[in-house]
């Protein structure tokens, strides 16, 4: 099979996915369960990959496509839990399809920069300030927030359970955008909400200065925190180089790694070589293909536009699989789809060739 995978080969995955599910998983106590353990390698998915998708088509589009694991954002469980969830508005599509142009790009992504200003200080991402109706919206999540208890949570987990998804991880960024600071309530109740949905623990954007905050509510909840990776290794306060991540992880044990092999990379380091280095401090892997930022042109890139399909960037997605299938790591690799701007396909088909390519790079690399 090669990186790119062909069009009839994906529809086939799902086809098959989709008759299995269709057909129920639970057809006889002699059928065994469907699971995307591939060769004693955990593959899940984020939900980030739903983006704007409404929370209730999650379940359905992982059993279509087979996946069994699972690492919710925090905003799509309280959507599942029935959270007032301040609507987006949606662009009515208009005119035909759109296609890529010759640079494989959708046109909305065309006049974007690729290479970023540099950023020494401040927040990973500054956001516009809340408008009146926004901070409505926020005042009243957060008062369903303080009204939430561990079986708020429970029905949520159970939602997976029965689909036969595990849910092993929750996503809770904690202040690496917006304000300055991030409040003791809010670091409280996203380990409040872990606990509730049975997870193995939180990973998470965050900045340095934040850490022992952090792992005081981990240690309180007796759950770990594991850390996202960045890519702007200018700003020590984000979790963008190995020094950064030593400084992080000496804070406490109840802190962990959550390494993005995609940004990673686009920050010029090793992940197969800094993985093996933490393997005992690692929770979680982010599986997402970028290039080398300084490759194109400068040291930080637009997450944007510099994220490709797997196997069409300089991340070394199939030898951080066959690192865990080697050393048989309990630690889940999960698909990060989101080049949205180099993708016309619905989310089910892009997962569907992105778990294909690490069926195939499992399937290639065993060991026994």
């Amino acid at each position: 099979m090669s990186d790119m995978l062909s069009r009839r080969g994906v529809m086939g995955l799902l086809a098959g996915a989709g008759l299995a599910s269709a057909a129920g998983w639970r057809t006889s106590p002699a059928q065994p369960r469907p699971s995307s353990r591939i060769r004693g390698v955990q593959i899940g998915v984020i939900t980030s990959c739903f983006r704007a998708a409404p929370a209730d088509s999650i379940i359905p589009t992982l059993r279509k496509v087979g996946l069994t694991e699972v690492e919710l954002l925090s905003n799509h469980a309280e959507a599942l839990a029935g959270a007032p969830i301040f609507p987006r508005p949606v662009a009515a599509p208009a005119g035909p399809p759109p296609v890529l142009n010759a640079a494989g790009l959708l046109p909305r992504c065309a006049a974007m920069p690729l290479v970023l200003p540099l950023r020494t200080s401040g927040p990973g991402i500054e956001l516009p300030p809340p408008t009146p109706q926004q901070q409505a919206a926020e005042r009243q999540l957060w008062d369903w927030r303080r009204q939430t208890t561990p079986a708020t949570w429970a029905a949520v987990r159970r939602k997976f359970a029965d689909a036969g998804i595990e849910l092993r991880m929750l996503w809770y960024g904690l202040g690496y955008s917006g304000p300055p600071d991030i409040s003791d309530e809010e670091i409280d109740y996203a380990f409040r909400m872990a606990r509730g949905l049975g997870v193995r623990g939180v990973a998470g954007s965050t900045r340095l200065q934040f850490a022992p905050r952090i792992a005081a509510a981990a240690e309180k909840y007796n759950l770990t925190f594991a850390g996202h990776t960045q890519d702007n290794f200018h700003n020590p306060e984000l979790l963008a180089s190995p020094e950064a991540y030593e400084r992080f992880l000496a804070v406490s044990d109840r802190l962990r790694i959550c390494l993005d092999v995609g940004y990673f990379t686009a920050a010029g380091f090793d992940a197969v070589s800094f993985l093996q280095k933490h393997r005992t401090r690692v929770a979680d892997i982010h599986l997402k293909d970028r290039k080398r930022s300084r490759s194109l042109g400068g040291d930080v890139t637009s997450d944007q536009l510099d994220i490709w399909p797997f196997g069409q960037g300089d991340a070394p997605i199939r030898e951080v699989l066959r690192l865990l299938q080697r050393g048989h790591w309990d630690v889940p690799a999960q698909i990060e789809y989101d080049y949205f701007c180099r993708s016309t396909s619905d989310v089910a088909t892009e997962l569907a060739r992105c778990y294909a390519y690490c069926r195939d790079a499992l399937q290639a690399g065993h060991i026994i």
